[in-house]
């Protein structure tokens, strides 16, 4: 019996084998998770129906969990910036959001160093999160 917020058996799994500089992706439901998931990252569905589970609720409970050192958002060609990026800043007040274009993003997602990727039910359109875990200080 676990006493904290996060208590998934395979991302609590995931985020032990992790370390410093290891990446975790949450996404929309719109990512193509199947299709862009990297070599090396655990696949978590947490998408029950849509709308739920959302990218900002699982967001608030890994941060309880994990230190974040750098996030990336997955930004559109064009129009206005998506609103889901001030939530993201509202969690994560002292980063500055990195914005990849749609390939860069699957590319950076996709990579060795994913070692989670948590699949949501989040139906807000550019609500793709990429985090890099920081340092544990003693």
């Amino acid at each position: 019996m676990l006493k904290q917020r996060l208590i998934h058996p395979e991302i609590l799994d995931a985020l032990a084998a992790a370390g410093h500089g290891s990446r975790v992706l949450i996404t929309d439901g719109n990512y193509p998770a199947s299709t862009k998931i990297g070599e090396n990252a655990a696949l978590v569905y947490l998408n029950l129906a849509p709308g739920k589970v959302t990218v900002t609720e699982v967001l608030d409970v890994l941060l309880s969990a994990i230190p974040v050192e750098d996030a990336a958002v997955m930004e559109p060609a064009s129009g206005p910036e998506p609103a889901i990026f001030a939530e993201f800043r509202r969690l994560l007040p002292e980063l500055d959001l990195n914005k990849l274009d749609r390939f860069e993003f699957y590319e950076e997602a996709g990579g060795p160093d994913t070692c989670l990727q948590i699949v949501t039910g989040e139906q807000r359109i550019y609500a793709n999160l990429l985090l890099t875990i920081g340092v544990v200080l003693p």
